[in-house]
């Protein structure tokens, strides 16, 4: 399109909305990135088509706006400025967003303005709208009383304009004049569309209607119905013939802030119902609440704005039925109204373990029993009962066995998170009780055992890799160092650091992030473990998953690779067996190795490979995860109790022992049984 001899372009655009040129204001000017020229399609023409477009000065402000209304410039020129101006809401700083809502406020309580004004000055509301909500308090009184001027508006538009209609994206001005003595009711309705932004051939009004009423195969959004006295009543005949009535429907709750009502994801429409003359018998409303992907309904309430207490209030408001996603309210005044909800996570719980996660991990705990019982009764007899050096060579290994067949059987009996509360959602929702929502999120208070359970996982699994790394460090003073016996400070150290620096570490976690009233900020819902995600589903470093879990082990980890290191060059240095090609000794030594490895829980660290990779390499990574750390036990007896020729003897000796008993118990029954019939035979000679 051309305007003051310079080509525009400008993309498709729903009748009624405004569009805005892709040619925009040069850097180096206030306007920079701006639209240079806007324009508005209208349907007064047909086909419709764009109206004659309004170029912006690229060096004009809001502030150099607001300034010169009160003068003799152009007020089409300065609302259409304004309007490209905050074409860009989220761009917009606070102090913009208060100039533009009183230059709308300004522009739109003037009743000598024409109709493009008007339209330009609503198209700047439903832009800042889309703005972020502030809590600047210049910014929110002016867009307050922007709502009270768009109220006014509202009944007095069809007196001053012949378009009682005023559709922008994020809001609806619907004005009319009703006869007071036959309109049973009056029916305000914005039917649901593909996009979610209103448009006009989508919003109705029915100004005689005895009852709410949707057209088959259409969705509303949200519908609000006046009911006026019967015709012959007293208040009903002292009113003039004519009533104007008026509605705004917004298409969020932005200019609204409220104190009580703290929105976090939730998206609430407020719907302002003013009748000038008559005061209607009843006002009653239908919400569709917008509720996110994998939410569900959990609560609403049924409130007005008060402008008093400049906040939501209940009063003269009750609830009505919720069904089929729809919210009903009723209430006994006109003003703004709004639905506040709160939804709740849909969590997908996870399911009870598998087969083979129950067999390999029932297998660990069988392993770590029998190493545990092993290695207690193997010191005791090698060393004659001597306890103290006993603690000294074994403490570590019998620590990482017990914490981590403590970690199993917690994992094994509480890692499923038992929903307390699982049911049917329409059954919980409460429809009596009308008060002001505190939040749009519910969070069930914490019930159950799930949290402590996360804590002693928590805890059982920082020990099993805090005792792996004392083993190590005894490894390295042991073999490095040349020496036969630990230091006499080390029993006291280890236990400090093997079971103190867990405990430190899962309660801090505990503290900083536990709240009886929202447990999620420390546990995850799905099952009982860290949380690890935020609101979006992605990964969250500021979650105690990251800095209670992943970066200690990972430290942890890092210290284990390097004392692996460290004892393994050593073992083959001093080894005198491989200067040469001995395979067995080769074989040894990558067993001891190995086994420490295991034993380090170097299998860990593919956890990490699998947080950072994708696609069939992420598949594999995580099939070797689960089967190496799920068998960790078993891996542990095999390596440290199996191998061991004193575990072999023991074994043999047990089976001997057990084939001695079975002979002995074969003989026994055997003579059991003679004597039986022994006694039988004599027992019939005597009857006989």
């Amino acid at each position: 399109m051309i305007a003051n001899n310079r080509v525009f372009n400008f993309p498709q655009t729903p009748i009624g909305w405004y569009a805005y040129s892709k040619e925009i204001c040069p850097p180096g000017t206030s306007g920079a990135g701006k639209p240079q020229a806007s324009t508005r399609c209208s349907n007064r023409n047909t086909p419709p088509s764009f109206q004659e477009p309004r170029e912006l000065q690229c060096g004009q402000t809001l502030t150099d706006i607001q300034q010169n209304l009160n003068g003799s410039a152009d007020l089409e020129t300065l609302a259409a400025s304004a309007q490209m101006l905050t074409s860009q809401p989220e761009n917009l700083t606070a102090e913009e967003v208060t100039t533009a809502a009183q230059i709308a406020d300004t522009l739109l309580s003037s009743e000598n303005v024409s109709q493009s004004v008007r339209e330009a000055a609503v198209a700047t509301v439903s832009q800042i709208l889309n703005t972020n909500p502030s809590d600047n308090i210049q910014e929110n009184n002016a867009t307050l009383r922007l709502t009270q001027t768009l109220s006014s508006l509202s009944v007095n538009l069809s007196l001053i304009s012949n378009d009682s209609k005023l559709v922008q994206p994020n809001i609806v001005v619907q004005s009319a004049q009703i006869s007071a003595a036959d309109t049973q009711g009056v029916q305000f309705t914005a039917l649901s569309g593909t996009s979610g932004s209103f448009v006009a051939d989508r919003i109705q009004l029915d100004t005689n209607t005895s009852a709410i009423a949707v057209e088959t195969g259409f969705v509303a959004d949200a519908v609000v119905y006046l009911q006026f006295p019967p015709g012959g009543s007293a208040g009903r005949l002292q009113t003039p013939s004519n009533v104007s009535v008026g509605f705004v429907l917004y298409q969020n709750d932005h200019f609204f802030h409220s104190r009580r009502y703290r929105r976090r994801r939730a998206s609430v429409r407020v719907l302002s119902a003013n009748v000038s003359g008559l005061e209607p018998q009843q006002v009653q409303m239908l919400f569709r609440p917008m509720l996110l992907n994998g939410t569900s309904l959990w609560d609403f309430s049924c409130v007005f704005w008060n402008y008093s207490l400049e906040d939501w209030s209940v009063a003269g408001c009750w609830k009505g039925n919720a069904s089929d996603g729809v919210l009903q309210c009723f209430c006994n005044h006109t003003t703004n109204f709004a639905a506040l909800w709160s939804f709740r996570e849909n969590y997908k719980y996870v399911e009870a373990l598998d087969v083979i996660s129950i067999v390999g991990l029932s297998f660990s705990i069988l392993g770590l029993v029998v190493t545990i019982i092993h290695h207690i009764t193997d010191n005791f007899k090698r060393n004659s009962g001597d306890w103290k050096n006993y603690r000294n060579s074994q403490l570590a290994l019998q620590s990482t066995c017990f914490s981590l067949l403590a970690f199993i059987i917690t994992f094994l009996s509480g890692v499923t998170n038992r929903r307390q509360d699982a049911g049917d959602d329409d059954a919980l929702l409460d429809t009596e009780t009308n008060g002001v929502l505190d939040s749009d999120e519910h969070v069930a208070a914490d019930s159950g055992p799930c949290s402590g359970v996360t804590a002693l996982l928590h805890f059982f699994l920082l020990a099993t890799f805090m005792w792996n790394s004392m083993y190590a460090t005894q490894l390295v003073l042991l073999v490095r160092k040349m020496r036969q016996n630990l230091p006499p400070y080390w029993t006291k150290l280890s236990t400090t650091i093997g079971w103190g620096v867990p405990a430190v570490v899962m309660a801090i976690t505990l503290g900083i992030t536990y709240r009886v009233d929202d447990p999620l900020g420390y546990r995850q819902e799905e099952f009982c473990w860290l949380a690890a995600l935020d609101k979006s589903k992605d990964f969250d470093f500021g979650k105690p998953m990251f800095w209670g879990f992943l970066l200690p082990i990972g430290l942890i980890l890092i210290y284990n690779i390097v004392l692996l290191v460290l004892v393994s060059q050593t073992t083959c240095r001093t080894d005198p067996a491989l200067k040469s090609s001995n395979p067995r000794s080769v074989w040894r030594n990558f067993l001891i190795s190995f086994s420490l490895a295991v034993l380090l829980g170097l299998s860990w660290t593919l956890g990490y490979l699998v947080l950072v990779t994708t696609g069939y390499a992420h598949l594999v990574l995580s099939i070797l995860f689960c089967l190496c750390t799920t068998t960790q036990g078993l891996q542990i007896f095999v390596l440290f109790t199996a191998r061991k020729p004193s575990f072999r003897a023991g074994v043999l000796q047990l089976v001997q022992t057990i084939s001695s008993v079975n002979i002995q118990l074969r003989e026994f029954s055997y003579n059991l049984l003679r004597e039986w019939t022994h006694s039988t035979e004599s027992y019939r000679e005597l009857t006989v």
